[in-house]
């Protein structure tokens, strides 16, 4: 059991990176909001019943539910959404994922003033080492083909900005929401948003493949299903700590998958981008 706790947060991180590949394998044969709407909507059905048969707890209160709604506006309207649209639009799927790793650092800050917690020299060291390695895997992507682009930078730093968000309401307003139920709302709010918008949008191609079937399968049960399920084991056993301790990993893991499943190449001055902008992350969490 205890190897089993060890090696789980180790294992949370391989899943959370993987949403980054995943979001390659979709767009093949579906626009990319509206399979993720049919995602969402999937989890919600699927977390729902697992939340019955657990027996977890499926009241909120107003104000809990309201809570719910707004952080899986942030988390899994602007996030999710910003990332998967910025990768369909040409983004590279694992260099996407240095941008949006900044949520730690951005959050250090922002708590500085809105929650009056204190920044450390150690990670004031970690926002410059963060931002330096982002401003060198950005610059040789920018504006070339296959690489970012004004609008697709735009999306993931909308990307980054909901997650922070949500994390800064999951610290003011979050803390007592229980984990499943709270889950399956923000899923629903999201998921019903965004096939809204794809239907007002026109853009709700979705071909049934084995691709598209096998991506869907993996977002679903893995990125979401199991990756709430394990979170709720961690915190269950008081080892969520830990895997907040290794977000600073998720930048090399999505990389790494990219280049092994899409021979995303990067260069030299990449690598130490990559490299610099996980010290950052990792000063700033240990802070």
């Amino acid at each position: 059991m205890k190897r089993a706790i060890a090696i789980a947060p180790w294992f949370f991180i391989i899943i959370w990176s993987s949403g980054f590949v995943v979001a390659r394998y979709a767009f093949a044969d579906a626009d990319a909001l509206f399979f993720l709407a049919i995602r969402l909507l999937l989890a919600t059905a699927i977390l729902f019943a697992l939340t019955l048969a657990l027996k977890q707890p499926i009241r909120l209160s107003r104000q809990d539910l309201l809570s719910s709604l707004a952080i899986g506006i942030a988390l899994h309207g602007l996030y999710l959404a910003g990332v998967w649209y910025a990768i369909e639009l040409g983004a590279p799927s694992g260099l996407s994922s240095v941008i949006t790793s900044m949520q730690p650092i951005v959050v250090s800050l922002l708590a500085v003033r809105l929650l009056g917690e204190p920044l450390t020299r150690r990670q004031l060291s970690g926002l410059i080492c963060g931002l330096s390695g982002v401003v060198l895997v950005v610059l040789p992507k920018l504006s070339k083909s296959g690489g970012f682009t004004p609008e697709t930078l735009a999306f993931l730093f909308l990307a980054l900005a909901g997650s922070t968000i949500a994390t800064l309401l999951q610290k003011k307003i979050g803390h007592s929401i229980p984990l499943m139920i709270g889950t399956t709302y923000q899923f629903a709010i999201a998921g019903f948003g965004l096939l809204a918008i794809s239907l007002i949008r026109g853009k709700t191609r979705f071909e049934v493949t084995q691709t598209s079937i096998w991506a869907m399968a993996w977002a679903v049960l893995v990125t979401s299903i199991a990756a709430v399920l394990l979170l709720l084991w961690l915190l269950n056993r008081g080892s969520a700590a830990k895997v907040s301790s290794l977000l600073y990993l998720v930048p090399p893991m999505a990389v790494f998958q990219a280049f092994v499943l899409f021979h995303e190449k990067v260069t030299a001055q990449e690598l130490v981008g990559i490299v610099l902008t996980a010290a950052g992350v990792a000063l700033v969490i240990r802070g």
